[in-house]
């Protein structure tokens, strides 16, 4: 008899809210990459888990330009 398989969770994105977690996940072994896209309002940084995408949106242009600097 044919017994339907359970539907498989899908991971959402996590959004990070302070930019000292961020830098300490960024950090991780399983990091994969980082994204940086630019608006004209904000900053999102994006890194790649083995699992989740996470991302830092920034309004201010100057702590972005500091916070890119220490990424791997």
């Amino acid at each position: 008899m044919f017994q339907p398989r359970a539907p498989r969770l899908i991971a959402m994105p996590g959004k990070i809210e302070e930019i000292k977690d961020f830098l300490l996940m960024a950090w991780h072994k399983d990091a994969k990459s980082v994204k940086i896209k630019k608006n004209k309002d904000n900053v999102k940084l994006k890194f790649r888990c083995s699992r989740y995408l996470y991302t830092l949106v920034i309004t201010n242009q100057e702590k972005a330009e500091k916070l890119k600097q220490p990424l791997p």
